[in-house]
């Protein structure tokens, strides 16, 4: 069953002020797109895809919103160029990067917007906050819980809870 909100956020910095980064970044989710009803810990981890870059603080966000996901993604993406994000090389170092994982049990696949975000289970860098805050979220596609995700998955990256 659907949680209240349903709608789960993945953040990620690893340029400047990472930690101020972030908490504008929830602010602003807060203001444009919905309440936020959860937040994880903040989680240091390596860079995922090319990894001469410096780490990451990721956390992941569950909000509640009457916006449809495209107006969820449109809304994230301005957010993301209002605290600077721009867009050089697929998985390079960034400012700030808000991707939208789970629109409650929504499976979508446009040119603009697949959900649930299509590479949930490879990243222990979005399964480890995801799991501390909705280990029991059932992901629609593979019927598995986050927390199984987790255990099955196959990244070794390092993922550390920093607060």
């Amino acid at each position: 069953m659907d949680s209240p909100g349903g709608i789960y956020l993945l953040l990620g910095s690893n340029l400047g002020d990472r930690l101020l980064v972030m908490q504008s970044a929830r602010e602003l989710i807060a203001e444009k797109v919905g309440a936020i009803l959860a937040q994880s810990a903040i989680y240091e981890t390596e860079p995922w895809g090319i990894l001469d870059q410096p780490a990451f603080l990721n956390q992941v966000i569950e909000i509640e919103t009457t916006l449809a996901p495209e107006e969820v993604l449109r809304h994230i993406l301005d957010i993301e160029h209002e605290l600077g994000r721009v867009r050089y090389v697929r998985w390079g170092a960034r400012v700030i990067d808000i991707d939208l994982l789970f629109y409650r049990s929504i499976i979508q696949d446009t040119a603009r917007l697949t959900l649930p975000h299509p590479r949930i289970q490879d990243r222990r860098f979005t399964l480890a906050p995801l799991v501390e805050i909705a280990p029991d979220l059932i992901h629609p596609l593979f019927g598995k819980t986050s927390l199984q995700l987790f255990e099955e998955c196959t990244d070794d990256s390092e993922v550390a809870k920093i607060s």
